[in-house]
């Protein structure tokens, strides 16, 4: 029998040519957006505005299941893709199971995370329709990078408003993204109405990502030429992200492997949701039946204690309403968490399938996650970002369960990016002074009462 290797990394010619549209197979549908001012359900013309066109059709299109990859964005793609599916014997070792561990590494590019796949896509469709700019908001600053890179590439302007929190602790990556000519600007900022309403309710406000993208929409509305970019949460985004899954399933077949559990960090969903794309349609036609298990963060936990319901995605309500599992595009992350994975609800798309079963979540303490971080980083010598590092935890969870029972599962599992601005992060958590924030029932509730009322 001939030994995994550490590292598999496909050939250019092996490339998915082809992103893989989930909803294509799903047997319900995820709930229509809605149009703000009518509630009733939005039409791809009335995206336009905020959204390239390209992007506003791929947002609404159900019934797509492979959509072509533009040559241009394959090209930008071979700079730092095919992204190597790596075997953690050493952590295995370690752990003493018996399980089988793979993780795929998206962090080999400058922004360090699997952001810059959809980005590239984002900023070349803005390129093709004739546009001069876009905006977009960024929490723990791995998607502005990202975008920052591909609009340097394309020649377009960039604003990007940044949570005000991450703005703080991570002055170097704002460097990095004036480093590709970005203007970078902490959120809640008094540079637009929605910043300064926000400020003037409270002054001393961290920040969130509903904030940042109210200012970022409200900025890209009123400037010509100019549209709007997000970085998770929407369909388009989960579409552009399925290279991952698409990559890590054809190495595993190369490799004669299949997972029996798919783990992934869970923020607004882009790289769950891409990870998971080609298993999770293994699972909906009855070909397979692996695992599949969201991680998110105990201070934000939008899958295991928000509601099921319809929500604006951003704080100041100027967005079509989605419904999705949320905890209130009011809710205010605690100033204390570490990481990205700060926004308030999750994805459409992964709200219906975890809502329908198809899917598990499970919630995370931050210091629990840095544990799991630093041990993975001395075994298999990659410092994780702290967003990775909570898909880390949940599959050494799941390894040791292995030990325990002495199954022999196969695990797979997202390390998005790298952990190299978050020193801050890692420093309090060496000297001691990283605590868990876990939101009361009645902190949530106040996210809650906020909910719109729809019929």
């Amino acid at each position: 029998m001939t030994k995994i290797p550490h590292r598999l990394y496909l050939t250019e010619d092996q490339m998915p040519k082809q992103w893989y549209n989930l909803r294509a197979d799903m047997p319900e549908q995820p709930d229509p957006m809605l149009n703000p001012a009518t509630l009733q359900p939005a039409t791809e013309e009335e995206l336009y505005p905020v959204f390239c066109k390209d992007l506003a059709h791929q947002e609404m299109d159900a019934t797509t299941r492979y959509i072509d990859i533009p040559e241009e964005i394959q090209e930008m793609y071979k700079i730092y893709r095919p992204s190597p599916l790596i075997r953690a014997y050493n952590l295995e070792k370690a752990l003493e199971t018996p399980a089988k561990i793979y993780y795929k590494f998206e962090g080999n590019n400058t922004s360090g995370s699997h952001k810059l796949n959809s980005a590239i896509a984002q900023a070349y469709y803005a390129k093709k329709q004739g546009l001069t700019c876009l905006t977009t908001e960024t929490g723990a600053g791995q998607w502005g990078t990202a975008l920052s890179e591909a609009c340097a590439y394309f020649g377009l302007d960039l604003t990007v408003y940044m949570v005000k929190v991450s703005y703080n602790q991570k002055p170097y990556r704002k460097a990095v993204m004036q480093t590709f000519d970005a203007n970078v600007i902490a959120s809640p900022s008094d540079t637009t109405n929605a910043g300064r309403q926000i400020l003037a309710k409270d002054p001393n406000t961290g920040g969130s990502l509903g904030c940042a993208i109210s200012e970022a929409i409200e900025k890209a509305v009123s400037t010509e030429g100019c549209r709007y970019v997000l970085g998770s949460v929407l369909n388009q985004v989960l579409l552009h992200q399925s290279i991952i899954g698409l990559e890590s399933k054809k190495a595993m077949e190369i490799l004669g492997e299949y997972p029996d559990v798919i783990i992934g960090c869970a923020g607004g969903g882009s790289n769950l949701g891409g990870l998971i794309a080609p298993f999770m349609q293994d699972k909906l036609t009855g070909k397979a039946n692996p695992r599949i298990v969201a991680v998110e963060p105990a201070s934000c936990p939008s899958l295991t204690r928000g509601k099921y319901a319809y929500d604006f995605c951003d704080t100041g309500k100027v967005t079509p309403l989605a419904r999705m599992y949320t905890l209130g595009s009011g809710f205010m992350p605690s100033a204390n968490h570490a990481g990205g994975l700060r926004y308030h609800g999750m994805s459409p798309i992964l709200s219906k399938l975890y809502h329908d079963g198809y899917m598990e979540a499970v919630a995370v303490e931050q210091t629990k996650v840095f544990d799991a971080a630093t041990t993975f980083a001395k075994y298999e010598t990659i410092l994780p970002a702290p967003e990775s590092a909570h898909a880390i935890r949940a599959a050494m969870d799941e390894a040791i369960k292995c030990k325990e029972t002495g199954e022999e599962k196969t695990i797979l599992f997202g390390l998005t990016g790298t952990g190299y601005f978050d020193m801050t992060a890692y420093q309090a958590y060496h000297d001691g002074n990283m605590t868990d924030y876990v939101p009361t029932d009645a902190d949530l509730q106040k996210g809650f009462d906020g909910l719109p009322k729809v019929d």
